[in-house]
């Protein structure tokens, strides 16, 4: 689980970096974006999680 938050962390990048990049518009723009840093936050709940479970934490 711990790889797979640290892949969903590298994935919320590319979406909000391909997102500003190749979007002209501002509201999908910014839906993209948002997505992105939903993404990013889900990777970053499973790190920490699975780094709590590792370490005998609940």
């Amino acid at each position: 689980m711990k790889i797979l938050g640290f892949f969903l962390l590298v994935a919320g990048w590319a979406i909000v970096l391909a997102a500003v990049a190749l979007l002209a518009w501002q509201a999908p723009r910014i839906a993209f974006a948002l997505a992105g840093a939903g993404v990013e936050l889900l990777g970053l709940v499973l790190v920490f999680r699975s780094h709590a479970l590792l370490q005998g934490g609940t």
